[in-house]
């Protein structure tokens, strides 16, 4: 850690300890270091225990944290003694169980790249199984147990032959210069001496070498930013199959299309994946279908699809009579809801199972009767477990509420799920189908949280003068007094389409710390918000501003109407992504608020569209500015076009490589506010990009909701 970094943390870690007087039972900026959570359980054929990845963070002596992912095993009968299975000296990113239940295939890096690994579960080393030179990752065994598929990702330049589309940089066409990149990978030849002094041909050679070395990029692709860098190369993901009789792999795949989501089919002589033929360049397409490829033969084709549809993750009964895929129409993309549908096994009479329910759904899980299938998807503030009849169409919930359910197994009449729950942030339970008598399996935040003070956020809703219903939550500051007033913060999701609830555990952490410093927390999910279907997802339509922005601002109205606690005069305002815009909007237009805190914001969308990698939110949901009326539209949504009228104190804060929102964004409202005198300030995290406060360097995750806190204290009267 930086020694000025180091001095920062000390300083508010003395302000921190004196105003909660180093109270261990209120929730503390570094429990965000003790929250665990689980993923990708799978219960073994015997279904006496279940496999799964804890994923945590290690604070080692170098005062470094690091994010750790560990295959764990665990009995499903209590006491439920679980114990590690890999070694936290490396991560983990995924595995599957052999159908014997006999060892487990994961992935683990081998020399700088992923490969898979075979561990035996009754005991002995694990063993590198693959030497992929691109990599190996998303093991799955055959049925029968003797070969394991595997996903391989090849850039454009490795990949042999020409793609079918035309060469996206005008006037040239492919193989009309070396391919520098597949020669320094050991990949072809050099044909071509390459000079910039000599004829056409070597002039391009000499710039076709320079650019293999990044210098300068070439970027001819129009989805050329990644999340932290530019990623002007295209990549295309390929299925191979290790066998382990003759202990050797091949590739199933090749060519200029991608498969993704693929399965064995139940006699194992052919897989399905998700595919494309790409006709056009494959930035311009989220249309995709199911693929069928030959084991022996190889040979692939189009099993089926939908016109204007992505249809992918294909899933056979356990009586192999049907196959289960997901999918969306992408005509609307960001309000049209994905569903999961049902086929016959030879890809004929296909239905969809969910489009009444109106809620998006994720991958099912079959039953073993082939009966049902159960599902997951956004609800309400939560994640809910459905189930569905394949045969009468019949949806029943089995878990809904304030809580999140993920991460679902089922074998024979067990389920195994993760469970977000108000009391604590992550664990998973084991139950019935019925989920009767669940019993919790792991305890791994049980231990810490053990004597800590909890607020719990009550719920409530609101009718809109223009006929939505909007949820909201308030949260009591902890060891609230009667008679005393509070200041409280107006926290706001971002997306827009994401949603918040008490069963969504990404700000539960920073929920309890504000309330253990004495503020109360508001939140909403205004118009726009997923979990309560099309209609409400898409009220947000041309209007980012207005119509969101009374929901939240309503929201808060109507809890200080209800809670005398609520200090009227000391509201504080925070958000990130589409909430750090919402932040800028409301500030610019509403002057209640004492402080804000704008997050990783957008604020002019013309600007937007020509920077963040997130641009095409702003055709879904405006249009093109070069069509008729839609440039005012934008214009008029855009918190730059009022940052004249902003005068709340404003922490402005963005990662220093966010190429989904774009840094200049934020330097555009700085700037801007800088100029007029108001009262602003910047913070830029190096290396960090949009997901910074999900999944970025730990100790800038705690410095983040710090500075948060310690802007919102130059501001606010305490009681």
């Amino acid at each position: 850690m930086h020694s000025k970094t180091k001095t920062l943390f000390l300083l508010f870690f003395l302000i921190w300890n004196v105003s909660v007087g180093q109270n261990k039972e209120l929730i503390q900026l570094t429990d965000l270091t003790q929250i665990v959570t689980t993923s990708s359980h799978q219960i073994l054929p015997d279904g006496k225990q279940v496999v799964f990845v804890k994923n945590y963070i290690e604070n080692t002596e170098k005062e470094q944290y690091a994010y750790k992912s560990q295959i764990w095993i665990s009995e499903l009968s209590s006491p439920f003694e679980s114990r590690m299975l890999t070694s936290s000296e490396y991560n983990v990113s995924s595995f599957a169980v052999s159908p014997d239940g006999s060892k487990i295939a994961y992935v683990r890096p081998k020399d700088g790249k992923a490969q898979i690994w075979i561990l035996p579960l009754n005991g002995g080393e694990s063993q590198v199984l693959t030497n992929e030179k691109n990599g190996a990752s998303n093991p799955q065994w055959s049925p029968d147990g003797k070969k394991i598929l595997f996903t391989s990702t090849l850039p454009i330049w490795a990949i042999d032959g020409r793609p079918e589309w035309e060469h996206q940089r005008p006037g040239r066409e492919y193989g009309d210069e070396p391919n520098y990149k597949a020669i320094n990978a050991g990949i072809g030849m050099e044909e071509t001496k390459p000079n910039p002094d000599g004829n056409l041909e070597e002039l391009r050679a000499w710039l076709a070498k320079n650019a293999a070395k990044n210098d300068p990029r070439v970027i001819d692709r129009l989805n050329f930013l990644g999340e932290r860098d530019l990623s002007p190369d295209l990549y295309f993901s390929h299925l191979g199959v290790y066998d382990f009789e003759s202990q050797q792999s091949e590739m199933l795949t090749q060519g200029f299309q991608s498969y993704f989501g693929a399965t064995w089919a139940p006699d194992a002589s052919y897989i399905l994946a998700s595919s494309l033929k790409n006709d056009e360049h494959p930035d311009l397409t989220s249309h995709t279908e199911i693929w069928k490829i030959d084991l022996k033969t190889k040979a692939s084709g189009k099993f089926f699809g939908l016109d204007n549809h992505r249809i992918g993750n294909p899933s056979f009964s356990p009586d192999r009579k049907w196959i289960l895929v997901n999918g969306q129409n992408v005509e609307e993309p960001s309000y049209n809801q994905s569903m999961i549908g049902l086929m016959k096994a030879d890809g004929t009479g296909f239905k969809w199972l969910t489009e009444s329910l109106d809620r998006s759904i994720s991958s099912g899980q079959w039953t073993a009767d082939s009966q049902f299938i159960y599902f997951t998807g956004g609800n309400q503030g939560g994640t809910s477990l459905w189930k569905v009849n394949i045969n009468n169409g019949k949806i029943d919930p089995i878990i809904t509420g304030p809580v999140g359910v993920g991460n679902l197994h089922i074998l024979g009449q067990k389920m195994v799920y993760s469970l977000i729950k108000i009391e604590n942030p992550s664990e998973f339970y084991v139950s019935d189908l019925a989920n009767k008598n669940p019993q919790q399996v792991s305890k791994f935040n049980e231990s810490w949280l053990v004597g800590k003070q909890i607020s719990k956020p009550i719920a409530h809703q609101i009718q809109t003068s223009d006929g939505f219903e909007v949820d909201y939550w308030v949260m009591e500051p902890v060891n609230k007094k009667e008679g005393v007033k509070y200041p409280t913060v107006l926290q706001m999701h971002g997306g827009p389409s994401a949603m918040w609830g008490p069963g969504e555990g990404s700000m539960w952490h920073e929920f309890q710390v504000m309330t253990a410093m004495g503020y109360g927390v508001v939140y909403a999910n205004p118009r726009g918000s997923g979990g309560y279907g099309k209609a409400f997802q898409k009220g947000n339509y041309r209007d980012w501003g207005d119509g969101p922005s009374a929901d939240v601002l309503g929201s808060l109205d109507d809890a200080s109407s209800k809670y005398n606690w609520i200090n009227k005069d000391q509201y504080f305002l925070t958000g990130g992504s589409y909430a750090g815009y919402l932040t800028a909007w409301i500030v610019s237009h509403d002057h209640r608020f004492k402080a804000a805190f704008s997050q990783r914001g957008v604020y002019e969308l013309t600007f937007f569209m020509g920077e963040g990698n997130a641009w095409r939110l702003v055709p879904n949901h405006f249009g093109y500015p070069w069509e008729d009326g839609v440039k005012e539209i934008m214009d008029y949504n855009s918190p730059q076009t009022y940052v004249q009228n902003i005068k709340t104190p404003l922490l402005i804060k963005h990662g220093d490589v966010d190429l989904r929102t774009g840094v200049r964004q934020s330097e555009l409202l700085y700037k801007s506010l800088k100029i007029l005198g108001r009262p602003v300030e910047y913070v830029r995290y190096p290396e960090e990009g949009h997901e910074m406060s999900r999944s970025g360097a730990v100790h800038r995750r705690i410095d983040r909701i710090g500075r948060i806190i310690e802007f919102f204290e130059r501001y606010v009267t305490h009681p």
